[in-house]
């Protein structure tokens, strides 16, 4: 797929498309909230992108388009690679993707064994008066890229979000591969919460300051970083160099608006 291509964005209420430029048209899908056509500008038919599906295998499209009022300018959209896996958190995903979404990025998410269409469950994180967070059910969450055939330099930012998905995350080389590819690269990395377990096990944290949730200090230290401290309400950021951590989605605003100035 090639990265130059236009885009066109649908307004969604369940099965049906509401308003495609100044048409309607029928779609036929199991489940999704929203998604994105991206259309090679020779004219081609459609590939369609599924954003946070549930099952995204049957598609019926209109065979004539017509492109968004809203422009979409290559210089400034990115690619961002999300790698996440079971049991992310809710918030930590959900946000960032939706995000980064609207500042016309183009999203990635991939997952060790998961293929586009697939789907992960995810892990509400809350901090509710008890020694530690607690945890609860989230939503599904769709992969709409392959693992193994993603194509790291055509990648321009990586978000490593947090949950119990990087405790086994950060045991598969390919993840680890990957991650010191942006650091090699210096490209920016975006990473909260448990996520910074993932670049302590790649390796990248030697002489780098990282914020993180509180319990992963001791990884950042004991792998070469300097562990920064929270603020007390757990919604501060840092940033060194291409690196941007915070340490829960309390964070978010700070995280994202540190995040999406180095894009």
């Amino acid at each position: 797929m090639g990265l130059d291509w236009n885009y066109w964005v649908f307004r969604i209420e369940s099965i049906r498309v509401l308003q495609f430029g100044q048409k309607n048209f029928p779609i036929a899908i199991s489940f999704f909230p929203s998604f994105r056509i991206l259309v090679n500008p020779k004219g081609k038919r459609p590939f369609a992108i599924m954003q946070n599906t549930i099952d995204a295998r049957s598609i019926a499209l209109p065979t004539t388009f017509h492109k968004s009022t809203i422009p979409m300018p290559e210089n400034i959209s990115k690619n961002i690679l999300f790698i996440v896996g079971d049991f992310v958190e809710d918030y930590e995903i959900m946000v960032p993707w939706q995000a980064m979404l609207m500042l016309e990025h183009r999203c990635f998410a991939i997952c060790p064994g998961k293929k586009p269409g697939d789907s992960i469950a995810t892990a509400i994180h809350d901090f509710e008066g008890h020694q530690t967070y607690s945890e609860k059910p989230g939503h599904r969450f769709g992969i709409n890229a392959d693992f193994d055939q993603i194509q790291l330099d055509q990648m321009d930012a990586l978000v490593l979000p947090g949950g119990r998905a990087p405790e086994y995350l950060r045991l598969n080389d390919r993840v680890l591969e990957m991650v010191r590819h942006f650091f090699e690269a210096k490209k920016p990395v975006a990473a909260i919460c448990h996520g910074p377990q993932i670049l302590a096990a790649a390796g990248v944290l030697k002489n780098r300051q990282c914020s993180c949730y509180p319990a992963v200090r001791y990884e950042v230290s004991m792998n070469g970083g300097t562990y920064i401290e929270p603020s007390a309400g757990m919604d501060s950021v840092h940033v060194d160099g291409n690196l941007v951590t915070a340490p829960a989605w309390p964070a978010h605003p700070a995280w994202m608006r540190a995040f999406s100035k180095m894009l």
